[in-house]
């Protein structure tokens, strides 16, 4: 079970996270909506311990969080992997090195600089990438692959690190709706099959009422709605929302059948 018991994160003198207070249970799939500027990336970014928090504290079971430092803190982020917008991705290297990059956090230093990985590690890569159906591109140079490619690349990273959580920031924001699709129902299966606790910045409302088992919104870094997806009317969506409303109110795509097998993941078209 993930805590957070007023978190704050200011940068200067504005406050973009302001006294966040949550439980996650785990295995649970939160989506955290909002309007830009939120601090919904912020808050991610908080629990990951990549920006550090100004006050509050976050407990994951018995481990506190805010006082880890060096190992410690370096075992948390193995534990509670990121997904980025942008992939974060080495261009220049090949699609399984990108992968096994995510075992970094489980090898020496040397070993992870010399790209040392054993066959078991790299059996490991090649089956997350086969579960997303782009074991096929494993040695093919990160930077020639699509948008939506690349981002099952990077949760290919993400799941080789055995995380027991998963926080994805605006994960499918710029991809195409066919991606996104595919995108969104591997982390639901990552979810649901796997028991992995998904915490995933949204701008889509639509997407977040399909994806999600809860919805935390915030508005100038205050939590101000958090509840089922049902709970959460147009009319309320859009004082939330404010103008952005007409971007993420409104009908949506029927998502992709996901299923799931002993060897990972499996995604059958509609």
């Amino acid at each position: 079970m993930l805590r957070l018991d007023g978190l704050v994160k200011k940068f200067g003198a504005k406050r973009a996270v302001d006294g966040v207070s949550l439980v996650v249970p785990s295995g649970q799939f939160v989506g955290v909506i909002g309007q830009s500027g939120a601090g919904k990336s912020t808050l991610l970014r908080a629990i990951n311990r990549l920006d550090d928090p100004t006050a509050g504290d976050i407990r994951f079971g018995d481990t506190d969080v805010m006082a880890l430092t060096g190992r410690g803190l370096r075992q948390w982020r193995a534990r509670c992997a990121m997904i980025f917008q942008q992939f974060n991705l080495a261009g220049r290297l090949d699609v399984l090195t990108n992968v096994m990059m995510g075992r970094a956090f489980h090898a020496p230093v040397w070993r992870s600089v010399a790209k040392l990985w054993t066959a078991e590690e790299k059996a490991m890569g090649l089956s997350a990438l086969e579960g997303l159906d782009i074991a096929r591109l494993a040695g093919q140079r990160a930077d020639t692959l699509s948008g939506g490619q690349q981002q099952r690349v990077a949760i290919a990273r993400a799941l080789i690190q055995q995380p027991e959580i998963v926080l994805a920031d605006e994960p499918v924001a710029s991809l195409d709706p066919r991606n996104t699709q595919v995108v969104m129902d591997a982390l639901l299966h990552i979810n649901k099959h796997f028991g992995i606790t998904v915490i995933c910045n949204l701008h889509s409302l639509d997407l977040a009422r399909k994806y999600c088992d809860r919805l935390v919104g915030l508005a100038a870094g205050r939590l101000v709605f958090d509840g089922v997806p049902a709970a959460l009317t147009d009319h309320a969506a859009r004082d939330l929302y404010g103008i952005e409303a007409a971007d993420v109110v409104g009908g949506g795509q029927r998502p992709v059948l996901v299923l799931g097998g002993p060897q990972g993941l499996v995604l059958a078209n509609s």
